[in-house]
């Protein structure tokens, strides 16, 4: 409206204008020809000055209506407003800037224009309460739980639920979770997995339940599991059907379980085509589990109650390079045991009851560490551990242990070691008698 009145006062100021220049005009000035005054002549044409400004005001008017419509017209065919920013204001007429261009160009023409809406807001990732969600990790420890939380994103790889009070795992609760590939149920009170609760996770990689009260091996484990981590349960019997088809597993920890010699079926581990590593540690064993796959590379037996390595129990183990037997009550290894495991590196066999160092260490040839302390071996020979001739011996030992022994150490002579790569790798010291 303040426009349009300044619109409205400017005609008026060009109206009066001009009848001020039709009096004020003569064809010489302000004195005529011949030097005659002006108010003369405006008195001899007072009649035709009124006139001409009569016709001025009709203009006037005219131009009035004329702009008053023209403003209308505008107003009526003006587009809501849209705020635009800077580099939008910049780069909205060069193709190809970037700037999207929501106008429906092939739409009639009308006289309001209408800016289309945001798209559809994407789905947000669902966390469960207390929770913590990056990514698809979901972190849910030491929450006090009781179960397995609801609302667990479809997508998510990692899930962790250790140090809480979880007792089942129910039918249900990891149903959805196809895309799971890292499972840690650790330091829980688990007495029960349902047979078909892991069946969902058909691209699980990492099974870690250690820490809780189960007394059988979970059933139906998906066939793509490589690390299962089962340690400080409750578990006494392996059967055979545990880990059929388990072809890609690789590590293994069964270790602090009441599990016995007689508890585990025959062929349990027969299925386990690319296994690496076995431990089975402080359980009731008193004798190497037969059957074992040929792909070890390391076992690890120690904290058991095995009395005797017997040579059939190592035999198409060519791949073992680490054999830890410590802490059992081991009093005699088999002639022979050692040529069934051509490759092995390292064997611990302290803490137990040798009274002589094993047999075979000279014909080996790639041993390179043997940790006897702590036996009662009563005497060392010059061929307990090299062969006779030298340079026979393809590895040099890197490390011998032989303290805490009641064999006199001032009375091993010298060239027993001499395929000892360095004398600081020798171990030898007082014995103390218990």
């Amino acid at each position: 409206m303040g426009f349009l009145k300044r619109t409205l006062n400017l005609t008026d100021a060009v109206c009066s204008l001009e009848e001020r220049l039709v009096v004020s005009r003569t064809p010489s000035g302000f004195f005529g020809w011949g030097g005659e005054p002006v108010f003369v002549r405006l008195t001899s044409n007072l009649s035709s000055a009124s006139s001409v400004c009569t016709e001025h005001r009709l203009v006037s008017c005219t131009m009035r209506s004329a702009c008053l419509s023209l403003l209308l017209v505008s107003a009526c065919w003006a587009l809501p407003f849209r705020q635009t920013g800077f580099m939008d204001f910049m780069m909205e007429d060069e193709p190809g800037s970037g700037v999207p261009d929501n106008t429906d160009r092939s739409a009639p023409a009308g006289p309001v224009g209408r800016v289309p809406g945001p798209g559809p807001m994407p789905p947000q990732p669902v966390c469960p309460f207390r929770c913590q969600c990056h990514l698809r990790v979901v972190q849910c420890s030491d929450l006090g739980l009781k179960n397995v939380p609801e609302q667990i994103s479809a997508d998510t790889t990692l899930l962790d639920l250790q140090n809480n009070k979880i007792t089942e795992i129910r039918e249900n609760d990891l149903k959805g979770l196809k895309a799971l590939q890292t499972l840690i149920l650790v330091n829980n009170q688990i007495t029960t997995i349902h047979a078909k609760a892991l069946i969902p996770l058909g691209k699980l990689q990492r099974l870690y339940l250690s820490k809780n009260m189960l007394k059988d091996m979970p059933a139906n484990m998906p066939k793509s599991l490589q690390e299962l981590r089962i340690h400080e349960n409750e578990i006494s019997k392996i059967k055979k059907a545990s880990f059929q088809g388990m072809a890609n597993m690789i590590v293994m920890e069964l270790g602090s379980n009441p599990l016995s010699a007689s508890g585990i079926e025959a062929g349990a581990f027969s299925d386990l085509k690319r296994v690496s590593y076995i431990r089975i540690s402080d359980t009731d064993l008193s004798a190497i589990p037969k059957g074992l796959p040929a792909s070890l590379s390391e076992l690890h037996l120690d904290g058991n109650k095995i009395t005797k390595v017997q040579a059939e129990s190592l035999k198409g183990l060519k791949h073992l390079a680490k054999l830890g037997l410590s802490y059992n009550q081991i009093s005699v290894v088999e002639n022979g045991t050692l040529v069934n495991v051509p490759h092995l590196r390292e064997l611990h066999l302290d803490n137990n009851a040798l009274t002589s160092v094993p047999p075979g260490l000279p014909e080996h040839k790639y041993i390179q560490v043997i940790y006897l302390h702590n036996n009662k071996i009563a005497a060392v020979g010059t061929e307990d551990f090299c062969p006779p001739g030298y340079n026979t011996k393809k590895a040099m030992y890197s490390g011998i242990s032989l303290f805490s022994n009641p064999v006199p150490y001032w009375e091993v002579q010298p060239i027993t070691f001499r395929c000892v790569f360095d004398r600081s790798a020798i171990q030898l010291g007082n014995y103390r008698k218990k």
